[in-house]
């Protein structure tokens, strides 16, 4: 029963029902074992750059001018790398190894920078866009060679999934700002209505159980008006600081019990212009849904938790005219969890000379970022180099072992 039905059928029983607007799919799957792996998608082209400044490289300063390492700017990292001062919060976590970086890595996605294509590729985890981009996605064709993968629910309210784990391997799709609202009569009447119809009276419940999962309940005692109000209420606390942890939150729920993947995407990486407040408030967004999902996994699940946060390209080396940067190629990834192995920034460093700079604009990717998906993949899930360069990744080289995981 997809939204459009249930909407319906609940309209024509008198209930008042609503769902927010979804900015942010999680999708959830099982897998065999104890390890863990989340996927965060930011979407919008974070500045690798701005993230992880390589000041150790003279020619940073020229472009970027000297990053103020002070208590309030920079956290120096090895003396070549230092972490944005808005993930200091995070910085325990790269004193205990459970924190790294991924640098000059890109897809194979190339020269014409739309977010719409390389958010497709990203997802989709393939080598071009010559021959269409896969209807599935990367997450989803490694769950085929997983034994043993189920969902613990196949019930969808909300837009559209995650194109990285989408297809036909079973996946639980759940929106933490999607709720109804339903006073207690209207719940019984669409009980009694269904209950001769076995398929329907199943996907009430779970809808009923999928939309109070979160701690919000579903029955609302009162008036019409208080169940908009309550629905108002979550369409507020969505557009706060706190949702992102909300999510951070119930996903960490799924991951403690039968769920070993998940995946979700956060915006607000598009700095076309004052990118310092844009990015202050980004990162500091992420820095607590990774420690929301530390303290809510803790212990075992913990140490057996890899998070990977991606993006669909990086940024201009330069700054423009409105204090930002614009679309450009190679970028960063942030790897954390007790199951990496951290401390430490991954890069075949290219410099940022103006000759060693992709077409003189952009940081040079050095490395695919699907080896490093990869490489997790195989460590975290058992999965053969074969599936993962000829199905998960097609045309992929995975090559040396970066030795990811601990």
């Amino acid at each position: 029963m997809d939204r459009r039905s249930f909407l319906t059928r609940s309209a024509a029983l008198g209930c008042s029902l609503a769902a927010s607007p979804l900015l942010t799919p999680v999708s959830f799957a099982s897998a065999p074992g104890d390890n863990r792996l989340i996927v965060i998608v930011l979407r919008g082209g974070m500045d690798g750059l701005g993230v992880l400044a390589p000041y150790g490289d003279p020619a940073y300063s020229a472009l970027r001018g000297a990053p103020d390492l002070g208590a309030e700017g920079f956290v120096d990292l090895d003396g070549f790398f230092a972490m944005h001062g808005a993930l200091r919060p995070l910085a325990p976590l790269w004193q205990n190894g459970q924190l790294g970086f991924v640098h000059a890595v890109s897809t194979p996605y190339r020269d014409k920078r739309s977010h719409f294509d390389g958010q497709d590729l990203l997802e989709a985890g393939g080598a071009d866009l010559k021959s269409g981009v896969a209807r599935d996605g990367w997450l989803n064709r490694a769950m085929g060679h997983m034994p043993g993968q189920s969902a613990d629910l196949a019930y969808a309210i909300g837009s559209d999934a995650m194109a990285i784990l989408d297809g036909d391997m079973p996946v639980t799709r759940w929106s933490p700002d999607v709720d109804l609202a339903l006073s207690p009569q209207a719940i019984r009447l669409a009980q009694l209505v269904m209950e001769k119809d076995p398929a329907m009276s199943a996907a009430l419940a779970d809808a009923f159980q999928l939309a109070g999962s979160d701690g919000d309940g579903v029955a609302v005692q009162g008036t019409v008006d208080d169940m908009m109000a309550m629905l108002q209420d979550n369409m507020t606390a969505r557009r706060s600081s706190r949702y992102e942890v909300r999510l951070a939150k119930f996903a960490a729920q799924r991951l403690r019990k039968d769920v070993r993947i998940a995946s979700f995407s956060l915006n607000g990486w598009d700095t076309h212009a004052q990118q310092t407040r844009l990015l202050d408030r980004s990162l500091a967004t992420l820095s607590d849904v990774i420690l929301t999902l530390k303290e809510e996994l803790k212990g075992p699940a913990w140490q057996r938790t890899a998070i990977v946060a991606m993006t669909e390209f990086g940024r201009t080396a330069r700054f423009n005219g409105t204090k930002g940067t614009d679309h450009g190629t190679g970028g960063a990834m942030i790897l954390a969890g007790g199951a990496i192995r951290g401390g430490q920034v991954w890069a075949d460093w290219p410099g940022l000379s103006e000759d060693a700079l992709f077409q003189r604009r952009d940081l040079m990717p050095t490395r695919d970022l699907r080896a490093y998906s990869g490489w997790l993949l195989r460590g975290l899930f058992g999965l053969s180099s074969a599936a993962v360069q000829q199905d998960i990744f097609p045309q992929l080289e995975l090559g040396a072992d970066p030795q990811l995981l601990l």
